[in-house]
């Protein structure tokens, strides 16, 4: 959707502009210089200001932001199945039986099924490794808790430095913007005496720069900057859904109530309904 809104963002300002009588090859014949200067100083900055693992994470999530969606139903009834899944087979056939899928996913049979998931490489990191620390050494679950939160927590630390990072570069667009026409009206300074016409013309030049710098702060980068951050705490949740089930998991609940606690967890417009899950579970018990 990040597209489709670029879209009616410039459909919006520009048609508007238009409709009210503007001539858009002014802005045009702006633009390019007006953008260098404000674009150009813009990234200088974001390359000061960070190094260079943020620099590449915020293009990274800025991408995704603008391409991908958050998790979305079918992403939170193909966990709860797969957690089902392995949860049964722990019960079933013990730490022997369940360590040959955690060590190695990507050639497990349970795993393969659930292509999704398997494309979340936090959360096959994140269920994996908790399932192998609890196999090898006793925790009670508080414990599990405990260092569930510090791992989403770091797992989420860089992308935090770079959505901030990216939304420094929207605050700073509308005083690069004015730099940018500080410097149209010098320039214009030295045209006084050329008549009105080129003084109106160097002066809307200057405009521009004023315009593009505020545009391009709240029309364009703050936007992608909030939907990173919508991105990044949509992922925590997937994530403190696994989360939930491996604490119940810890207490000794038998697979069906671990995936019921992960499932309450799930915001209502993503949550699988209880019937949903039922269903898919004891399609799971029939496939075995």
């Amino acid at each position: 959707m990040g597209f489709v809104g670029v879209i009616v963002v410039f459909a919006m300002v520009f048609g508007g502009f238009i409709l009210a009588g503007g001539h858009l090859s002014v802005i045009i014949s702006a633009a390019p210089l007006e953008l260098m200067i404000i674009g150009g100083a813009a990234l200088g900055a974001y390359i000061i200001a960070n190094p260079m693992k943020i620099i590449k994470a915020g293009f990274k999530l800025g991408m995704h932001a603008m391409t991908a969606k958050g998790p979305q139903k079918k992403d939170y009834l193909e966990l709860l199945q797969l957690l089902f899944q392995i949860f049964q087979v722990f019960r079933k056939e013990g730490p022997q039986g369940i360590e040959k899928h955690i060590e190695d996913p990507s050639k497990s049979d349970i795993f393969k099924a659930y292509p999704n998931f398997m494309k979340n490489h936090h959360a096959v990191h994140f269920l994996c490794d908790t399932m192998k620390i609890t196999l090898s050494a006793e925790l009670s679950p508080y414990d599990v808790d405990d260092l569930l939160d510090g791992d989403i927590k770091a797992i989420h630390a860089e992308e935090h430095m770079a959505q901030h990072a990216v939304q420094a570069v929207a605050d700073g667009f509308p005083g690069l913007g004015i730099v940018a026409a500080v410097l149209g009206i010098v320039k214009t300074m030295g045209h006084l005496t050329e008549g009105t016409e080129v003084i109106g013309r160097l002066i809307g030049n200057a405009l521009v720069g004023t315009m593009l710098g505020v545009f391009g702060a709240y029309g364009m980068i703050g936007p992608v900057a909030s939907k990173m951050a919508a991105d990044i705490e949509a992922e925590g949740r997937y994530l403190g859904c696994i989360k939930a089930a491996m604490i119940s998991l810890q207490r000794g609940a038998p697979p069906l109530v671990c995936v019921e606690f992960a499932r309450r967890g799930i915001m209502p417009e993503e949550r699988p309904t209880f019937e949903e899950m039922d269903k898919a579970t004891k399609d799971i018990k029939k496939a075995a």
